[in-house]
């Protein structure tokens, strides 16, 4: 089931961002929590597949893949051994895939919440997803389960899913619409490293083509600590210059110029003089 929480004043984000528990093993303060921001509360999780192909997601995958590939294979020769590289190398570079993306900071998923162009900042209310890693990680098949025990790890990387199948028919047979593997990308360029970055390896039977069952309805029916915080408006702008005081911000999300640019852009963008941070009326 997914709790919804309202945020209403910045002191609420405190036990969002401090969310730990102690590991008696190690004896250190861990989370297994997942994060993720949208800057719209009216925006669903969807994958980039089902936005791009709508119904005809399932019969277009292996296309897209395939075509990929075959351009981007002089760049990454390993592409063509791995169909599980060809999803995070593809999503990481805005191919549409049924990878749903995930940061391991309550920061970045903010920063994504509060992501948007300035003049449209604070205008709706935002949202930040939070999923635990160990619930889901629960519910996969055995020898998935197996896997990551063996590499005392709760997040799979391309080689450990490799063990476990290299094709999205097996790999969509063993998960059904009860389970969804989660992993760690390679370390491929400073973007996806500072972003904190994992994927959601989204089965066909939990997102369907034809729209009849959704990520968020596998949510609510399979997890109990799933939490969907709605951010109220009138904190967005408040929470924007929080974290660029802490430096979680476009110059770090997306190194090089292009990321300098935004962030210089937004860090200078002047309110109008009629602007009303209680209410938003202009």
């Amino acid at each position: 089931m997914i709790t919804v929480r309202h945020i209403t004043k910045i002191d609420e984000l405190g036990p969002i961002i401090f969310d730990q528990t102690l590991e008696k093993d190690q004896n250190r303060y861990r989370s297994g929590s997942l994060y993720k921001g949208l800057n719209n509360e009216k925006w669903e999780l969807t994958t980039s597949l089902y936005r791009n192909c709508g119904i005809k997601k399932r019969e277009l995958e292996s296309t897209i893949l395939r075509s990929f590939t075959k351009y981007a294979s002089y760049e990454d020769p390993e592409l063509k051994n791995s169909v599980w590289r060809q999803l995070i190398i593809g999503q990481h570079h805005g191919l549409p895939t049924r990878m749903l993306d995930w940061t391991y900071s309550p920061l970045i998923g903010l920063h994504f919440a509060t992501s948007v162009e300035p003049e449209k900042l604070g205008i709706r209310n935002a949202v930040l997803w939070k999923i635990d890693a160990d619930e889901l990680n629960a519910k996969l098949p055995d020898k998935y389960r197996r896997v990551l025990s063996h590499d005392r790890a709760y997040m799979f990387t391309v080689e450990m899913l490799q063990k476990c199948t290299g094709s999205l028919t097996e790999y969509d047979l063993d998960m059904q619409d009860h389970a969804m593997v989660l992993m760690e990308p390679p370390s491929i360029d400073q973007r996806i490293v500072n972003q904190y970055a994992s994927f959601a390896i989204i089965p066909s039977q939990i997102e369907k083509p034809d729209g009849s069952r959704t990520i968020e309805q596998y949510l609510n029916d399979n997890t109990e600590k799933t939490v969907k915080y709605i951010i109220d408006k009138s904190l967005i702008w408040r929470i924007r210059d929080m974290l660029d005081q802490m430096n979680i911000n476009e110059r770090i999300i997306y190194p090089g110029m292009d990321g300098l640019s935004q962030w210089i852009k937004r860090h200078y963008y002047v309110l109008p003089p009629n602007y009303d941070e209680e209410d938003h009326r202009m």
